[in-house]
């Protein structure tokens, strides 16, 4: 069943599996999420701003507009403006649907004074940006114009920069581990022919060969790209590959000297004296959307347990078995768990397993489980346990989906 779903394309699988729809009415490259979507993309978003705490970073929220003129200072309406929707007149100014946050993070730092000590300041947010893209482009949930980005921006000294760099690079390790994505390889990117960048040519080689080093210690393989920087600095850029074989960007490490120089950025040194701090780029996933795209073609819709709309189907055998099927579903609700009850009214009991196959786990539930306080495990994999004692069941899954696992059960199913 997996080998054969995870050849859908996510624009298909989306739809049957009711993620997400669009709309004339909205707009080309405006998807809307429905209940189950907005669910996964929920959870999803949780999980990263879970792991962004535990790794100190502060989130923020700033606002989807800014003055065209925040643009010019940080280089994106010189170097990017025919990616951005046209400014719009407002009281005598121009304002512009953002294109990046990166601006209102930097106009955050400067918000207030910094010492060395409170370095590295770590800023992260989950904030939607708006890109003009051309409408032969778009196309479901990879190419969109209004995007939700899992960004951050640490703000550090020169000699940080390597250490935030590698503890980026291991977030994002573990967030794949997490969600069974398999990284494609890793691209040192880098400026090319044309005017689109920053001429600054020793902060390029300067930036640059941070993220070399950093790629070095760390023990990725890379290649080098020219023509993929972005237009204030290289990247390191994580590549994945979808259902039809094309590769594109989910995850990425900046270095900026460019933003804090045009922003006048300070910290306050051991010294006494004034200096210019780093700016780290950083995305664990990227864009929801595209990260979420990613994960539907993966996993044909069977997502990890902790990340499935639906965790578990409680199956009542017969109309007698109901109520006790819906109090071990108020128990899930209890837990933190997403359960639901597919009684007999549904259809017979091999036609409401097989409408949730994709279900991580289904607990069927007849009279004699009913009145033993149990439930006979059906795994998604095709692993059948024998009755278990209800407590048993949902205190196990509660663990795995804790802990973010990708195994359904562990080893010893039987």
């Amino acid at each position: 069943m997996r080998e054969e779903t995870t050849m859908h394309d996510h624009r298909k699988l989306g739809r049957e599996l009711g993620l997400f729809g669009t709309d004339p009415l909205i707009g080309a490259g405006l998807p809307y999420w429905l209940p189950d979507g907005a669910t996964v993309r929920h959870t999803l978003e949780e999980y990263i701003r879970d792991q962004e705490r535990r790794a100190g970073y502060r989130h923020v929220y700033s606002p989807v507009l800014g003055k065209r003129e925040l643009y010019e200072i940080s280089g994106h309406w010189s170097h990017y403006s025919e990616d951005m929707f046209p400014p719009m007149d407002l009281g005598g100014e121009q304002v512009v649907l953002r294109p990046s946050l990166c601006p209102h993070h930097a106009v955050i730092y400067r918000s207030s004074s910094h010492s060395y000590r409170e370095l590295p300041l770590r800023i992260a947010e989950l904030g939607g940006m708006y890109r003009s893209e051309l409408s032969g482009v778009l196309g479901g949930l990879t190419r969109v114009r209004a995007i939700q980005l899992n960004d951050a921006h640490i703000f550090c000294t020169l000699e940080q920069v390597a250490d935030e760099a590698c503890a980026a690079l291991e977030m994002i390790r573990r967030a794949y581990q997490a969600l069974g994505i398999v990284a494609t390889r890793y691209r040192l990117s880098l400026p090319g022919p044309g005017g689109k960048y920053v001429a600054a040519p020793e902060l390029w080689r300067r930036s640059t060969a941070l993220l070399a080093e950093v790629l070095d210690r760390v023990g990725l393989r890379y290649e080098a790209a020219e023509g993929e920087a972005a237009f204030y600095g290289p990247k390191i850029d994580v590549q994945v590959t979808d259902s039809a074989g094309r590769e594109s960007t989910l995850s990425t490490v900046q270095v900026d000297f460019h933003q804090p120089e045009r922003f006048d950025l300070h910290y306050v040194g051991a010294d006494g004296a004034k200096h210019r701090p780093v700016m780290v780029h950083r995305s664990v996933i990227g864009s929801v959307e595209r990260a979420i795209a990613h994960l539907v073609e993966q996993h044909g819709g069977a997502f990890p347990a902790w990340l499935a709309p639906t965790q578990l189907v409680i199956l009542p055998i017969s109309e007698a078995e109901a109520p006790n099927a819906s109090a071990l579903a108020r128990r899930c609700l209890d837990l933190g768990l997403r359960a639901e009850v597919a009684g007999p009214e549904r259809g017979s009991l091999g036609a409401r397993i097989r409408e949730a196959r994709l279900v991580p786990y289904q607990g069927v539930v007849g009279a004699k489980e009913a009145a033993d306080g149990q439930m006979a495990l059906r795994l998604r994999d095709g692993r059948r346990l024998g009755p278990w004692s209800a407590d048993d069941v949902l205190t196990r899954i509660h663990a795995l989906v804790q802990a973010h696992h990708t195994d359904l059960w562990g080893p010893d199913a039987s």
